[in-house]
């Protein structure tokens, strides 16, 4: 048994190397666990989130499963992670908002709702009777000031604005995809977010989808509504996907 074993049985429990074991056994069953690869862009007045759609079970009723929820009117979330916590994390964001709206009076920005989310996620790491929540969440909302935002959280409580994010199994290899285009995401048109998005996941997952196999929602503009994509909506950016991918 290494020695460093003796340091992974709680998770406030530091390594000499100042690693916390725990922390990083959520992030790896955050990025694993339902096997998923989800994307999330931001272009000139549009945020996208892209994901696959499994059914892990042929008598589910399909339309049941969705890793995509909305939280407000104006914000959604792409949770990724072990399916019970993604729905114990979305419950909470719904709880915050409404508070939110109720204290206040207006809808809560995308960026408090994250900050709120990082900052329960950092209390379950500092006590060994806390279970850090095994999802990464991929928020995308319209700020009334700054327009369309991402936003991404970690389990240990990290969370940033982003142009282009990824996260689950295959998370290094969409952001290497979206780093090449970095320059122009700022200036994408909702077509262009839309299709992006859906090309990188198609690209870093070897293989072509059908509307019925990935799931895409969307925010548009400083008014729009947090909206899924019906399937006929997908089908035609694919369409125009294999178009410009012929010519």
């Amino acid at each position: 048994m290494s020695r460093d074993s003796n340091y992974d049985h709680h998770i406030s429990i530091f390594s000499p190397q100042g690693r916390l074991y725990q922390m990083e056994y959520a992030f790896k069953a955050a990025s694993s666990a339902s096997g998923l690869t989800g994307i999330a862009l931001r272009g000139a007045d549009t945020s996208v989130v892209v994901t696959q759609r499994k059914v892990p079970d042929r008598l589910i009723v399909p339309a049941s499963v969705s890793h995509v929820h909305n939280v407000t009117s104006k914000i959604g979330v792409l949770a990724t992670g072990m399916t019970a916590d993604c729905h114990s994390a979305v419950q909470r964001m719904r709880y915050e908002a409404a508070d939110f709206e109720f204290k206040y009076g207006y809808s809560i920005p995308p960026a408090v709702l994250a900050k709120r989310m990082a900052d329960i996620a950092q209390v379950n790491t500092q006590s060994a009777s806390m279970r850090p929540l095994a999802v990464v969440l991929l928020i995308v909302g319209v700020d009334d000031e700054k327009g369309p935002q991402v936003l991404k959280v970690d389990p240990a409580g990290h969370f940033l604005p982003f142009k282009g994010t990824a996260s689950g199994a295959k998370e290094q290899e969409a952001t290497n995809f979206l780093e090449k285009r970095v320059e122009n995401i700022p200036g994408y048109s909702f077509n262009e977010t839309v299709r992006t998005a859906i090309v990188c996941l198609g690209s870093v997952l070897g293989s072509d989808f059908r509307g019925n196999e990935i799931e895409v929602a969307c925010v548009q503009g400083k008014e729009g509504k947090f909206r899924t994509l019906t399937e006929e909506e997908i089908e035609d950016h694919l369409n125009a996907i294999a178009d410009d991918a012929d010519a």
